[in-house]
């Protein structure tokens, strides 16, 4: 199949001078980097490495970016996207584990690691999976193939709405009748920087309200696997 990998990218020059390589060692599959207005030398790292890199003229946050990326492969022919982050969580590595999941029973494999959540990540998430029968371990995982079905849902004008690649975009792929598996695999901490969600404790209150406000919208989604 047709695979493009798509990391989003926002001053992650750093990060990506480690990562681009090992990517490139370990895996044929195309590769694009979505950079989110970034005030670094993200860019021209990317371009560097000989990589295809889309520069957006405003930030976008990473849901946008990554949006970005899933509209280019549609728009170029792929079979499906990966997406994985810049700060160097997702292991390349741990590509093919995603990729050999795939069948013809699922549209969309979601890479996770429980055991990186903190207490209260766990508590949110369990909040949240109560609220909307979600049975998926790790709501935010941005580690994540997607088929073409998965593609052309999250590509338009509802899934634009959303902040964040996480309740809001399984309830989107789930309420479109879409099916969600999910694989264990290895993560690392990030590299460097934090949480966008558990930045501050103002930060999470908005996260929580917003996404609450969301879940009650969305009752009676179907479930996840």
């Amino acid at each position: 199949m047709k695979t493009l990998i798509v990391i989003p990218a926002f001053n992650e020059a750093d990060n990506l001078k480690k990562l681009l390589p090992e990517i490139l060692a370990l895996n044929s599959h195309d590769l694009l980097i979505v950079d989110d207005f970034s005030q670094d030398d993200t860019a021209k790292t990317v371009k560097a490495h000989g990589i295809p890199c889309l520069s957006l003229p405003d930030q976008l946050g990473a849901w946008g970016a990554t949006q970005t990326g899933i509209r280019y492969a549609l728009a170029n022919g792929y079979d499906h996207v990966l997406t994985m982050d810049a700060d160097g969580q997702h292991l390349p590595q741990e590509v093919d584990t995603l990729i050999r999941q795939k069948n013809k029973h699922n549209n969309v494999i979601i890479g996770t690691f429980p055991k990186r959540l903190s207490r209260l990540k766990k508590l949110a998430w369990g909040f949240f999976k109560a609220l909307t029968l979600i049975k998926i371990q790790d709501l935010t995982s941005g580690f994540r193939l997607y088929d073409q079905q998965a593609m052309t849902v999250l590509s338009g004008r509802q899934a634009s709405m959303l902040d964040y690649q996480d309740v809001g975009v399984l309830l989107l792929l789930l309420r479109s009748g879409l099916t969600i598996e999910e694989v264990a695999v290895k993560m690392e901490n990030r590299n460097d920087g934090k949480s966008r969600v558990f930045s501050s404790w103002l930060v999470v209150i908005k996260y929580m309200i917003q996404t609450t406000t969301l879940c009650i919208a969305n009752f009676g989604v179907k479930k996840a696997k």
